[in-house]
């Protein structure tokens, strides 16, 4: 195969999936135009415009058939994309060519084409985060009751459980979720409204029925499968919604990005890693590394999706009374990139999900390392609760501690505060009971039940409602 010789965007040839690279393609997105061309002359048609049922028919015929290279030809012409497309659609339906966009301005195709577009990417965002809550629900319920060291400010801290610790990773996911439902739901159709948003053409075709206008702007936005319309516009949709739109999107690359982040660390620690091809090569010039390069691609990914956030932002506060046109360039790059990001992320994120490798030993070993440190207190209420004297015994711990930790530090040895404590009369420790004061299982508090319950109660409807629209999609296929 030889190199192309033009520029190849790395979120199509490399990160996106195909369903997700269908969704903003030009041939879906031109198959949209001329399907909100048909929902107009329908329309208008039903509403008593003088539009014939053969051209209806044509209209129908042609909705997939057009040629992008004619297309080319004719922009090339105009200077005009949607009048290169309103001069091809009349000829693929010749009957129709005489009423193609009748009373209807750019923006009616170009923003509620976007507008569809827009939730049809955000019910397949929906569907992938779907994916990863149950991958990694299966992983939090096989490791929810496995002790490992907890962290604050990537200290050692109290012990928790590697289920527990997935289930933060979820509830970000599942709040994640209910955005996007709360977004899919706001989302409304531009609708019919003119050049200036006005409707003045379309009162002009119906000869001053303001109703029948009414009727119209209602009638094609059912038609491409929206309940309710922007109650008012300029020559655009509110460019807020954009913004809306991508906050909801960088909403979801934060949580994805925070997990990335927390795989790398834990592949650090060799608790946790990704999973890792037979023939993978981790590095060119080492070929001992295993590095979290997934963990690192959603990072690098999640950061394009939460930094594109502010395109929109900028845009919805620049734009000029009814409409200015510095949008447009901008919105056909940083829209489509947030989505196609976002959706490489979330492939690499079920992907890694489903293969996520747990290094028991490893788990085990860093925990016993920082445990007996964190087993003081107890170890203290049993002493004293045996007739010991708290402050005396607080002190004999305290300098164990210290003792210990320098044998740490300066030594390179292991921690021996437990052999310490055991060998201390002051404790009276028998044989075996110390053991029973520090067995893991007594510090991660609720942490198994409290995964169980979330699995249940906080999972489980989620997965029911959306788990059949998650099912259709293929199993994703990364570019390792």
């Amino acid at each position: 195969m030889t190199a192309p010789d033009r520029y190849v965007h790395p979120l199509s040839d490399r990160y996106a999936s195909p369903e997700m690279q269908k969704i903003f393609s030009p041939r879906k997105r031109f198959g949209i135009w001329r399907r909100l061309w048909l929902a107009l002359a329908e329309s208008e048609a039903e509403l008593g415009l003088d539009i014939s049922d053969d051209a209806l028919e044509q209209m129908r015929a042609a909705l997939d058939t057009f040629d992008l290279e004619r297309a080319a030809e004719y922009e090339k012409r105009f200077r005009h994309d949607v009048m290169a497309h309103v001069h091809l659609f009349g000829d693929d339906a010749p009957d129709a060519r005489g009423i193609i966009h009748l009373g209807a301005t750019s923006a009616f195709i170009g923003d509620n084409t976007d507008l569809i577009l827009h939730r049809d990417g955000l019910q397949l965002i929906r569907a992938r985060l779907v994916r990863c809550v149950a991958a990694l629900s299966e992983f939090a319920r096989e490791y929810a009751s496995l002790p490992t060291l907890g962290y604050t400010h990537f200290q050692p801290a109290q012990p928790t459980t590697v289920g527990k610790r997935a289930t933060l990773w979820i509830q970000d996911l599942l709040l994640d979720i209910e955005e996007l439902d709360h977004r899919i739901g706001c989302l409304r159709f531009r609708g019919v409204r003119g050049t200036t948003g006005t409707q003045a053409s379309f009162l002009e075709l119906f000869h001053g029925e303001h109703a029948k206008v009414d009727a119209l702007d209602v009638a094609v936005g059912k038609r491409m499968g929206f309940e309710s319309n922007y109650a008012v516009s300029g020559q655009t949709y509110p460019r807020k919604v954009d913004y809306a739109v991508q906050a909801s999107l960088a909403g979801v690359a934060a949580s994805v990005s925070k997990m990335g982040h927390d795989w790398r660390l834990l592949a650090h620690l060799r608790e946790v890693e990704e999973p890792f091809e037979s023939e993978q090569i981790g590095s060119s010039a080492m070929p001992y590394k295993r590095n979290p390069m997934r963990a690192e691609r959603i990072c690098a990914l999640a950061r394009h999706v939460i930094v594109l956030a502010q395109d929109p932002a900028f845009t919805a506060a620049t734009q000029w009374l009814e409409r200015t046109l510095d949008d447009s360039a901008n919105r056909r790059v940083s829209a489509p990139d947030a989505f196609l990001a976002l959706d490489g992320c979330l492939v690499l994120v079920e992907n890694v999900s489903r293969g996520l490798i747990v290094n028991r030993e490893v788990v085990r070993r860093n925990l016993a390392e920082h445990l007996p440190f964190m087993a003081t207190e107890t170890i203290l209420m049993h002493a004293v609760s045996r007739g010991g004297d708290r402050q005396e015994l607080h002190e004999r711990i305290r300098l164990h501690s210290m003792a210990a930790a320098r044998r740490m530090k300066e030594d390179g040895a292991d921690a021996d505060l437990l052999e310490r404590i055991a060998q201390d009369e002051g404790f009276g420790l028998a044989d075996g009971e110390l053991d029973d004061l520090i067995d893991p299982a007594r510090f991660v508090g609720r942490a198994p039940e409290q995964v169980a319950r979330f699995l249940d109660e906080a999972v489980a409807p989620v997965l029911t409602r959306l788990g059949a629209e998650a099912e259709r999609l293929k199993d994703p296929e990364i570019h390792v």
